[in-house]
């Protein structure tokens, strides 16, 4: 039982910190700045 409890405790621990930093990295927008950029290809010849 006391096995048990522990394996309970652990999951939700687990489940609690992964529901708060899924909540943390909510929201902000998308960046504005930046971007792609072409790349150009080197020349190995």
């Amino acid at each position: 039982m006391k096995a048990l409890r522990r394996t309970l405790v652990g999951l939700g621990l687990a489940g609690a910190i992964g529901w708060l930093l899924r909540l943390r990295g909510r929201g902000g927008a998308p960046p504005t700045k930046g971007g792609w950029r072409q790349l150009h290809e080197p020349d190995f010849r």
